[in-house]
């Protein structure tokens, strides 16, 4: 998260596996794919701030599972989608240098804005 509020592609870039999926639940769910992500991030998909409430993590051998509500301000072209959901990520440790990796990010909440499935497929590099 503070990797995506400050804009660090690198940081991003090494914080997701090469197969991450970031899905954004709501009535008609999008998801973006990793390049997508981390394209959207850069202008167009902003995060000014987050703040995470009871943090439930639990590790099953090499992945693990991290779900906390979470109160935050998303925006896509500065129009606000997201200000409180659930977020649920999996992560998964790296065999070598036995980093952790962020495999699957979802972003469930209450959006009143109708266009966001269109805006998120608008975002999505492989079309």
């Amino acid at each position: 998260m503070r990797a995506w509020i400050g804009r660090d592609k690198a940081e991003m870039k090494m914080l997701s596996s090469g197969d991450l999926v970031v899905l954004f639940g709501a009535e008609r769910p999008a998801l973006l794919d990793r390049a997508s992500w981390l394209a959207a991030t850069e202008e167009r998909l902003r995060c000014r701030s987050y703040k995470f409430g009871s943090v439930y993590l639990r590790r099953h051998g090499k992945f693990a599972v991290f779900i906390a509500p979470v109160d935050l301000d998303v925006t896509i072209d500065r129009e606000q989608i997201l200000t409180k959901g659930l977020l649920t990520s999996i992560w998964k440790r790296t065999a070598v240098k036995r980093r952790w990796r962020l495999i699957e990010c979802c972003f469930a909440g209450q959006t009143g804005y109708a266009g966001l499935p269109g805006a998120i497929r608008s975002m999505q590099l492989w079309r």
